[in-house]
């Protein structure tokens, strides 16, 4: 087996020998989101299985940016890690081995797959962690989609206007279904690829797998090229659409049920008893994931406009999404405003921004703060953009359409030690 696996990262952690004790079966509705929760929480992984599934769950892998930087490969190093996402945008080659190694188990039977309902109000079971893999004329896109399964046993793919959705309606324009591959239990590294929205004809994955020195395999029937996974899922994407939702999105609030694709299982392939990443829906990993390949589009945009950006945070209470906070290094007194504009171009469905100097932690929320208190006037140093295309996820919005905030919380240039923050000599805190 390769280095590229999700039990290789599980064993350079030290975790694989939890397939080894006497894990929780669990009822597959609500107490696997508690156990994620509470996980979260205390920011250690935790390991389960379900009733009638061959695999061990895990969930908590990915709880602090930090963890993030290590798992590109920068150790702690923010801005390394930005270049290193932002790279994903360009198109690399890459190799197809011949059939996944080792022996793999088939199966018809759906319910093998760790399929939860993770809050009250929930349209079915859910898939949270899946990769969809699909290619047209060559070109090959991964991404991670949610995926419903109903209480008629029909499954629905939640599709969003990007990549996948439009490779799939010109295949329903042309009366034909998408053929597609789902990959569960990979590498945590293919799911940070994998959400990334890098130029169709990028292939997300074959950045991930340089990165891990890893290997691309070929799909059993479509021949799609996937990385090592514990469960492989060869289907359809049909233009039948069924019932999907409702579901927690990442602002831990209930998107609207909506009438999406239908996904037709033909074959799914699996290693029994290997383990399977789940996502809670509106979690920190959820967030971190889903939010990280953004702060490095907003890191890269933003780059373009002041002398240098130290960090970029998409705020937890955000969803890691809809709010930033950038620390630069000025030039001159209007690179904070500058910074601002950058920034809503780097990540369109931002809302919020807050800009301040390089002695502020983007990640602790009081020094945010104080910035804001200390630094900032509303009458000189606010942008408002009214009627801006920002993110359907917030709910106060109008279908999408915002008003969009930017503060500028920098100190001004030879302001003077009446804006700086006092500190005891050797005294760290």
């Amino acid at each position: 087996m390769s280095n590229a696996t999700l039990e290789s990262y599980l064993e350079e952690k030290g975790y694989t020998s939890s397939r080894n004790r006497d894990l929780p079966v669990v009822n597959r509705a609500y107490k696997p989101a508690c156990l994620i929760k509470e996980s979260e929480a205390k920011e250690t992984p935790v390991f389960f299985k379900l009733e009638k599934s061959p695999h061990v769950i895990v969930a908590g892998l990915i709880t602090r940016r930090n963890l993030l930087y290590e798992l590109i490969g920068k150790q702690g190093d923010p801005v390394a890690a930005y270049n290193a996402v932002s790279s994903f945008n360009r198109k690399i080659e890459y190799s197809v081995q011949g059939p996944l190694p080792g022996n793999l188990e088939i199966s018809n039977d759906v319910s093998i797959l760790p399929w939860i309902k993770f809050y009250g109000k929930d349209g079915g079971f859910y898939l949270t962690s899946s990769i969809i893999i699909s290619c047209v004329n060559k070109l090959c896109n991964a991404s991670i989609h949610r995926i419903m399964l109903s209480d008629t046993g029909e499954i629905a793919v939640r599709l969003v206007p990007r990549h996948l959705y439009f490779m799939a309606e010109e295949a329903f324009k042309k009366g034909e279904k998408l053929p597609v591959s789902i990959v569960l239990g990979v590498h945590p590294l293919h799911m940070v690829a994998a959400a990334a929205s890098p130029p169709m004809g990028v292939f997300e994955l074959a950045h991930s797998t340089r990165i891990l020195g890893g290997s691309l395999y070929s799909s059993p029937i479509h021949n799609h090229p996937i990385p090592e996974a514990s469960i492989i899922v060869e289907g359809w994407i049909t233009p039948e659409r069924i019932r999907e939702g409702p579901f927690v999105d990442a602002m831990g609030t209930y998107d609207r049920t909506r009438l999406e694709p239908k996904l037709v299982v033909e074959k799914i392939y699996y290693r029994r008893s290997s383990f399977v990443q789940v996502i809670l829906p509106g979690g920190k990993e959820h967030s971190l994931l889903m939010g990280f390949p953004r702060e490095a589009s907003i890191f890269e945009s933003v780059s373009r406009v002041v002398p240098k950006v130290h960090k970029v945070s998409l705020t937890p209470a955000s969803g890691g999404w809809l709010h930033a906070v950038v620390s630069i290094t000025k030039n001159n007194n209007g690179d904070g405003k500058n910074a601002i504009m950058a920034a809503f171009a780097g990540h369109s469905s931002l809302k919020h921004v807050v800009i301040v100097d390089e002695d502020i932690d983007t990640d602790d929320p009081y020094q945010v703060e104080w910035a804001i208190a200390t630094r900032f006037q509303a009458d000189k140093d606010l942008v408002v953009v009214k009627n801006a295309r920002g993110s359907t996820l917030d709910p106060s919005a109008d279908n999408g359409l915002t008003t969009k905030i930017g503060i500028d919380a920098t100190k001004p240039i030879n302001g003077g030690e009446i804006y700086e923050k006092a500190f005891i000599p050797g005294c760290n805190k």
